[in-house]
């Protein structure tokens, strides 16, 4: 399933226009068995996403060691009393949605001298249910985090379930081109050929690749 994934984004990137490679695919890993994960991993493929810190925490420095170097990503929301763990476990960050957490890992990124490359989450269906900054506000907390030396190099969504993912994206990339910033986090299993029409850098498929997961009994945090 991989490759069949694989072959899909080059092809999406061809239609779109864009160069080969340009577009990152993180494979979802969050509640897959270990099994499975290992299997993409001895595929060749080295960039995963996670949602929970303390399942990443218990999986990735282990398999670190079995294959070498990784990129990990934390792809859900990222509790502030967690951040000091997720600063060292993980490459990259798509779910910075407030100042705390700003506030928080601007502290940790001064005391480390290093800090992951980061992603501003956009509440772009303006969903009272869901993590994110509204778009409305997307550019003040961009300027905000800037202030704070942080490395914001994108921007993050997830579309309404259910609805045209298409709108969602055109907000997302017209957010990042106002506010000079390259990367865009867009685009699932369902719809991340329409992400890289609208200018996706990084899409994140979890169960195209894996097969469903199974949530029962399951580490949450």
């Amino acid at each position: 399933m991989l490759e069949t994934i694989q072959t899909r984004i080059a092809a999406a990137e061809a239609a779109a226009g864009r160069a080969p490679g340009s577009v990152e695919l993180i494979a979802v890993s969050k509640v897959q068995p270990l099994e499975r994960v290992v299997a993409v991993l001895e595929a060749g493929h080295r960039i995963f996403g996670e949602n929970y810190v303390q399942e990443a925490q218990g999986k990735w420095p282990a398999l670190r060691e079995r294959f070498g170097a990784l990129s990990v990503h934390m792809i859900g929301p990222l509790q502030t009393n967690k951040a000091k763990v997720a600063m060292g476990l993980f490459e990259a960050i798509h779910t910075l949605d407030r100042p705390s957490l700003a506030e928080k890992l601007a502290r940790l990124a001064q005391e480390r001298g290093a800090c992951p490359r980061l992603f501003v989450q956009v509440n772009s269906g303006e969903e009272p249910q869901k993590a994110g900054v509204l778009p409305s506000d997307a550019d003040g907390f961009v300027a905000t985090c800037r202030g704070m030396d942080l490395p914001v190099e994108g921007l993050m969504c997830i579309p309404p379930e259910g609805c045209d993912s298409a709108p969602h994206f055109a907000l997302l990339a017209a957010i990042a081109a106002r506010n000079g910033l390259r990367g865009l986090s867009m685009g699932m299993s369902g719809d991340f050929e329409a992400a890289i029409a609208a200018g996706a850098t990084h899409v994140r498929v979890g169960s195209a690749i894996f097969g469903a997961r199974d949530y029962s009994g399951q580490a949450r945090g």
